[in-house]
């Protein structure tokens, strides 16, 4: 039998004595990078309609509660959720290392951009919004492609391309003629910019602590963060009627507790790039919504735009075919 790697040899010299030589330890080869398979996937399609389901609730829950005390309630029934997880996991604290990657993304995306989309939603209709937000996947194709190292791809970037045009299509058609404001405009802006560099500050994170925990502190962040909404939420939750205050608790149950983990879990299994393209469904998706639960019969061209989305999503996900050597 084949020695162990790292063993001592008995061997034999010229002169009949035995000496002992010991073999260098080999090394391991190093294993290959997974690929995002079926699992990743799927929890990445959990995470679309999720949010698509959001849009249609933050549309009905944003008559009764203001942005912010909408943004606080969300995220506090969706800390309690994934906290209670967390316990039955016994998942523990994150390794300092992901703690800058946490708090970044706690910060942006479960403050800043739930807060200042709310809010620009009530200055600008969903189209001219949904056309800004959707800079968001464009700014993390570049920022990761400078950071993160990943590359830009031409099926990537093709994908970008045709999606944009996408939301561009269905925001166009279904934008309403001078009720834009700069404010409001201004507001979604930062929403995009806020979910971009969260998401690009969430891929390293991932790599020391589990999507669970970086999901689980980074809502407790963004609940500490919108704190200072705590008086309007209280004084809201009173006079709301009962409907209103269950879409926020399904808020934070669903499309945070579950839709940011299943996020966090493909994320770590895939590229941002890709990633961000994939949120282009959402748009499409939340039309089949209102289309289903709100009675919004969607146009033509509104159709003909979500098709573009989505054949932009697949388009982006396509793995450029290997380069064949040709015989000199």
């Amino acid at each position: 039998m084949a020695p162990l790697s790292g063993e001592t040899l008995d061997m034999v010299d010229k002169s009949g004595e035995v000496t002992e030589k010991r073999r260098p330890a080999e090394r391991s080869p190093a294993p290959a990078p997974a690929r995002p398979g079926w699992a990743a996937l799927a929890a990445a399609g959990v995470t679309v309609v999720l949010w698509a389901s959001a849009f249609v609730a933050i549309r009905s829950a944003g008559a009764a509660f203001s942005p912010g005390a909408l943004a606080l309630g969300r995220l506090a029934c969706g800390s309690v959720a994934l906290g209670a997880v967390c316990c039955a996991r016994r998942e523990g604290w994150p390794r300092r290392a992901a703690w800058p990657g946490i708090v970044t993304s706690g910060l942006l995306w479960f403050g800043v951009y739930m807060v200042s989309l709310n809010w620009g939603e009530q200055k600008v209709d969903a189209g001219t919004a949904a056309m800004v937000v959707s800079l968001g996947p464009v700014i993390i194709a570049l920022v990761s492609a400078w950071v993160l190292k990943e590359g830009l791809s031409a099926t990537l970037l093709a994908g970008l391309v045709v999606s944009f045009a996408g939301v561009v299509v269905v925001g166009a058609t279904t934008s309403e003629a001078g009720h834009a404001s700069v404010a409001g405009v201004m507001l979604c802006l930062l929403a995009a910019l806020s979910f971009a560099v969260a998401v690009v500050a969430q891929k390293p994170a991932l790599r020391h602590a589990s999507a669970l925990q970086v999901t689980t502190f980074g809502a407790a962040i963004g609940a500490l963060a919108c704190l200072p909404f705590t008086g309007q939420l209280v004084s809201e939750v009173t006079a709301a009627p009962l409907s209103a205050t269950l879409k926020v608790c399904y808020l934070g149950a669903f499309p945070t507790a579950i839709g940011f983990t299943t996020w966090a879990y493909a994320l770590a299994r895939t590229p941002a790039g890709k990633m961000g393209a994939t949120t282009y469904l959402v748009p499409a998706l939340t039309v089949v919504m209102s289309w289903a639960l709100l009675g919004q019969v969607p146009g033509l061209l509104v159709i003909g735009g979500g098709v573009l989305c989505l054949a932009g999503v697949a388009i982006s996900r396509r793995r450029p075919r290997p380069s064949v050597p040709r015989p000199g």
